[in-house]
């Protein structure tokens, strides 16, 4: 049976890091794939970066969601790197409304407990918006958190729960895909043994893959699972 996926991504390179060899694969078995990347430079003046900076990254975004094959990329104006002082219902209200237009089966987020504080914002709002019994959310059969390198394994120990997948997607067809599409990413691509290099994607996706016996795979907690 086809479906419709939707993976929330607090900023662009984040459905990459997460879930880009899942995405290329669920391309490629002819599921509809919906990539919403929910920051940017927002209404006011970003106390951080000009609004050519989200000229540089979402041309980088929309190349690199050419490569893993998604059609349709949905670009929020959430302020980036300030969500923590953003009205919750601010957030909330978007997400719910890209949950409600796209009516996917599974929904993709950040792990709640990332350091970056956008992440965990974005994962309450998909929280809100995927409360199963309201009608907005009916589509909805899995919810599942994504790790992001750079992100997911520096909270404070003891202090917020660890990641602990229990969900491993076998991406060894299409981990060149993720690569490529990081490679994309030129303003975020690091080097050397940084989290957001290429051979950090590599190691994590190969560490991954040993879990399930495969080359190459990605993990996922999952959070919630419906039958209806």
């Amino acid at each position: 049976m086809k479906l419709t996926a939707l993976v929330l991504a607090p900023h662009a390179d984040d459905e990459v890091l997460g879930m880009g060899g899942t995405i290329a694969r669920l391309v490629s078995e002819g599921h509809r794939v919906v990539v919403a990347v929910l920051t940017g430079h927002g209404v006011k003046t970003h106390p951080i970066w000009p609004a050519s900076h989200w000229d540089v990254v979402r041309k980088e975004c929309r190349s690199a969601c050419d490569v893993l094959g998604v059609q349709e990329l949905i670009f929020g104006e959430l302020p980036a790197a300030c969500l923590d002082v953003t009205p919750a219902w601010k957030i909330n209200t978007v997400v719910s409304e890209i949950v409600q237009q796209v009516k996917p089966r599974e929904l993709y987020v950040p792990f709640g407990f990332d350091l970056h504080k956008d992440h965990g914002a974005i994962a309450y709002a998909a929280s809100v918006a995927a409360r199963p019994y309201t009608d907005s959310a009916r589509s909805i059969a899995r919810v599942l958190a994504y790790e992001t390198l750079s992100e997911t394994h520096l909270a404070p120990p003891y202090l917020a729960p660890p990641f602990q997948p229990n969900v491993f997607v076998n991406i060894t067809e299409t981990v060149e895909h993720k690569i490529q599409a990081m490679q994309a990413y030129k303003s975020q691509l690091q080097e050397g043994n940084m989290p957001r290099s290429i051979g950090a994607l590599r190691s994590l996706a190969h560490l991954r893959g040993t879990h399930i016996g495969c080359a190459a795979a990605e993990a996922f907690v999952l959070l919630s699972e419906y039958v209806r």
